[in-house]
């Protein structure tokens, strides 16, 4: 009997001690906690000079930060697309261009900063800014660690962190649960960011740039820590006329055409104060122009109290003309923004008017850039500087009329040719896509730089046999072609237009006529919307009346 007891108790004994040690290992695996070093290599997915890159503590994949000799380097694309714009790489001359209200910097691979490191990697794949060179012209602060693998940290927000302090040694973990890996370990009274805070874990940035989780039961308390910007933003400093601006452009093709500006004038009644003559043709891709510029002409101006704003533009003369290569290259710009200030002083312009149309979207910020560089002279030589744009729409939206807004003087919208020679028959300037004109610049740049501009003409259309053609009338000239057609015409309370058709063997000839009442609704929105101007194109399509209603002063 006992030989048969004794068994079966080493037996029972033994599957106590079975079922102990289960239950031992699993309330370990449960419930203490683990204290694995994470592989932060592994956990990161970066080596070498790449670089786990934070920015305001959220990680960025696909943006490829360097990290080398103790320096970060930022690819040029996002810091242009996220934080400063106004770093310009010149792909073809190899060089960095930063344009400052009062002075133009220029960097290439071979400039250092004061570390001695490189402030910018022109590698084959792309160009890098280092981050000490993107902090000193933007407002922002960054840290980089590099030891096991490289993390950088970029903030270019400054609201107030939650600062938390460790009630004892607290590992930080690579996710909430004791059985994750621990990333790094915060001291006794150490200190951390609270990122995000659970029912039991909290996410915190520590101080030796690692971002995880921290149980609750090890954070003492928590407090308010203000982030201070030390960054002064550049202040750019516009030249303002003084009073609401009426330019009226006066369109020179020769020399001769100085000898009508009084003439012309004349009909206003008074109600210009600045005049845009056309004199400046771009004529190749090396900055050249063609002027027709007249000191006697200034002088009649400025004695007749206006203002003279030189025009600029790559069409009259622009057969040679490509705006991508013209732009895009530093030394052309350098020399057509010092060729203009000469044109200036030599015969005492007040301001120029850049009339730069018809820009590829590869082209656009190249142009942007030249505003930029020319808005810098023009500051300093007291030269008003105004920029002509079409309505905003998808396809000018390189144009940049925010940077316009903040380098310019003024901001021009030329709110016609709604429908353009070789489109289909409408007006040129209807009520809705003048006010949409103004609205949308408005959201970008502030009225008191935007100046609307309205047309002096009109367009008769002609459809025969399915073709569409088009003749521009001036306003006289449009209103003798309704009288002398007898052409009755019909009021378009959508359009704010009168609308006119002619039928005639050949065909059906329309008009959308611009006349004293169109005028009037477009200065109506000037008005309403504060805007610091009106345009009109052209000397010499208007009549005695119309100076009436486009007067700004009235």
């Amino acid at each position: 009997m006992k030989r048969t007891v004794i068994p079966v108790i080493v037996v029972i004994v033994l599957l106590l001690l079975i079922v102990g040690g289960v239950a031992a290992a699993r309330y370990i695996e449960r419930y203490i906690p683990t204290r694995e070093q994470a592989d932060v290599e592994e956990v990161l997915g970066v080596s070498g000079e790449d670089t786990a890159f934070y920015y305001n503590d959220e990680r960025l994949s696909g943006v490829s930060v360097i990290a080398r000799d103790g320096q970060a380097y930022l690819p040029i694309e996002w810091v242009n697309e996220n934080l400063n714009e106004k770093f310009y790489w010149d792909g073809e001359e190899k060089m960095l261009v930063y344009t400052l209200p009062d002075s133009v910097v220029y960097a290439d691979k071979r400039t250092t900063g004061s570390s001695g490191q490189p402030l910018l990697l022109a590698e084959d794949d792309g160009i890098w800014l280092s981050a000490g060179l993107v902090a000193s012209y933007t407002d922002i602060r960054t840290e980089l660690f590099t030891s096991p693998v490289n993390r950088f940290f970029l903030y270019d927000q400054w609201e107030p962190l939650t600062v938390g302090t460790a009630s004892k040694e607290a590992p930080v973990r690579v996710r909430g649960g004791i059985k994750s890996p621990v990333l790094t370990t915060v001291a006794d009274g150490g200190e951390f960011t609270v990122l995000e805070t659970g029912e039991e874990w909290s996410l915190v940035r520590t101080e030796d740039g690692y971002i995880g989780w921290i149980q609750h039961k090890f954070i003492q308390g928590t407090s308010q820590s203000e982030q201070v910007s030390t960054f002064t933003e550049p202040e750019y400093t516009s030249i303002s006329l003084g009073e609401p601006v009426c330019l009226a452009w006066h369109q020179t093709l020769k020399e001769e055409d100085n000898k009508e500006m009084e003439r012309l004038i004349a009909r206003t009644q008074g109600a210009v104060n600045v005049v845009a003559p056309t004199w400046l043709m771009l004529t190749d891709n090396n900055g050249s122009f063609e002027s027709f510029a007249s000191q006697e002409y200034v002088d009649k101006a400025h004695a007749l109290g206006l203002q003279v704003w030189a025009v600029l533009d790559n069409f009259n003369k622009g057969e040679n003309v490509n705006s991508a290569v013209l732009f895009s290259r530093t030394s052309v710009r350098r020399t057509l923004v010092d060729a203009l200030m000469e044109e200036a002083g030599r015969y005492g312009f007040d301001g120029i008017n850049l009339d730069i149309e018809s820009i590829s979207p590869e082209a656009q910020p190249h142009y942007v850039q030249f505003i930029r560089e020319l808005s810098v002279a023009c500051r300093k030589n007291g030269l008003i500087l105004s920029v002509d744009n079409y309505v905003p729409s998808g396809y000018t939206s390189g144009y940049n009329r925010a940077e316009q807004g903040r380098v310019a003087d003024y901001v021009i919208i030329m709110g016609y040719d709604e429908h353009y020679a070789g489109g289909d028959p409408g007006p040129t300037a209807s009520l809705p896509f003048v006010k949409q004109g103004i609205e949308d610049t408005l959201a970008e740049v502030p009225a008191q730089k935007v100046i609307n501009a309205v047309p002096f003409y009109t367009r008769r259309w002609e459809e025969t046999a399915g073709s569409v053609s088009s003749t521009a009338l001036g306003l006289e000239a449009a209103q003798t072609w309704v009288e002398e057609n007898d052409v009755p015409l019909y009021w378009q309370d959508e359009l704010g237009q009168y609308y006119g058709e002619l039928a005639t063997e050949n065909g059906v000839q329309t008009i959308w006529m611009e006349d004293e009442r169109s005028l009037e609704l477009k200065m109506g929105l000037i008005r309403e919307y504060n805007l610091a101007g009106v345009a009109g194109w052209k000397l010499g399509l208007d009549t005695e009346e119309i100076w009436n209603i486009v007067n700004v002063n009235k």
